[in-house]
């Protein structure tokens, strides 16, 4: 095998998309900065038992394991940072208050969670610990709005929106083992009604008839009446449907739709979860949600919500960014013409200096003005 070749879903980023990708990382995290959030950095791996406790034993299979030659314990490469931020809140932030935390960073995954993504993506993300109201619900669902209108959509934004308190209600009376339960999830997700009727053959008869029809409840806000007049009467059900309303009417940006069977990431979360869908991508592009148990296995139940998304999937969406403007410059060994390009750099220019017989060779910027001396003086000039 040729020493060049990469990995599956492995790929280098080249300059024009790396700059892309760095321009709207700044963008993201100013955007986050806006709102409040700090920005921390956890490491890229840790001790596997860290990684995976709690919600994090999801991630089991797409996580990169080895072992570390200093200690001889396994360590894990994070296939999420979520379980990451819940520490750093839980044991070195260990604040009383509402705490916001913002992040960006690579991710690595054992497999590509669809077709054609990538293996490493560079996960952004938001989340705020120590508030239990719809409140923290309704400012993420506007950060993650407000994120991809500073990136630059702002047109066939839906928000699907859904609760995982409504399924936890529908399964309150029936003893399913987890890897039914997993099943019955993917089937709920999938709209399988044979998968589902197979699955819940021997459910009691309320929870087998809920899960049922919760299948064909999707579509705008009469999804919501409906639920309520199906299954209202179950406890928690009314109160998650009302705060599903009530986010719908203070969210700005987006078209609304509502899948209360979609709970892709069930094991993670406790409450209200959302995926935002754009134009030319190929599932949710930020999916987001409230995970109140997230802190529990590092010993502190704080209510968590929050989203995150991948910058890399975020950039195949938009167009091409323009190449940036530049200042060409001669390449002279001149004290004067040394200090002209000082300054020009100092006020954020971009000079190129063209090295001697490569005057055709700049690639990745737009050279539209020359640095050209005049009576003895270096001034700019259009070209």
């Amino acid at each position: 095998m040729s020493a060049w070749v990469l990995p599956d879903h492995i790929a280098d980023v080249l300059p024009s998309e790396a700059r892309h990708i760095e321009e709207l990382r700044r963008q993201l995290l100013d955007t986050a900065r806006g709102y409040g959030y700090e920005l921390v950095m956890p490491p890229l791996l840790e001790h596997l038992e860290s990684l995976l406790s709690g919600t994090g034993e999801a991630l089991g299979l797409q996580t990169f394991k080895l072992v570390d030659q200093l200690s001889g314990r396994s360590l894990g490469l994070r296939a999420d940072t979520t379980p990451q931020v819940a520490r750093i809140d839980a044991h070195l932030l260990n604040r009383q208050g509402v705490t916001r935390l913002c992040y960006c960073g690579p991710v690595l995954h054992t497999r590509p969670d669809r077709p054609h993504a990538t293996r490493e993506p560079l996960q952004f993300g938001a989340e705020t610990y120590g508030h239990a109201g719809i409140e923290a619900d309704i400012e993420s669902l506007r950060l993650a709005l407000d994120c991809l209108r500073a990136a630059g959509i702002r047109d066939g934004v839906i928000l699907d929106m859904a609760d995982a308190r409504i399924v936890r209600a529908l399964l309150a009376g029936a003893t399913v083992d987890p890897l039914v339960l997993g099943r019955v999830h993917a089937a709920l997700a999938a709209k399988d009604a044979s998968e589902l009727r197979a699955l819940t053959k021997d459910f009691p008869a309320a929870s087998r008839d809920g899960l049922r029809g919760l299948i064909e409840l999707y579509g705008d806000a009469a999804v919501l009446d409906e639920a309520q007049r199906r299954i209202g009467h179950l406890p928690g059900v009314a109160t998650a449907l009302d705060e599903l309303r009530r986010m719908a009417r203070l969210v700005d940006g987006a078209a609304i739709s509502f899948d209360l069977a979609d709970l892709r990431g069930w094991a993670y979360y406790s409450g209200m979860r959302f995926g935002i869908y754009v134009p030319g991508a190929a599932g949710a592009l930020v999916r987001g949600g409230r995970y109140d148990e997230v802190g529990a296995v590092f010993g502190r139940n704080r209510p968590a919500v929050g989203f995150s998304l991948d910058v890399r999937e975020l950039v195949g969406v938009l167009p091409p960014r323009p190449l940036r403007a530049a200042i060409r410059a001669p390449w002279r060994d001149a004290a004067g013409l040394r200090a002209a390009i000082a300054g020009l750099r100092e006020q954020g220019e971009t000079v190129v200096c063209v090295l001697p017989g490569h005057d055709s060779e700049i690639d990745e910027f737009h050279c539209d003005r020359e640095l050209t001396e005049q009576d003895g003086q270096w001034q700019v000039k259009s070209i």
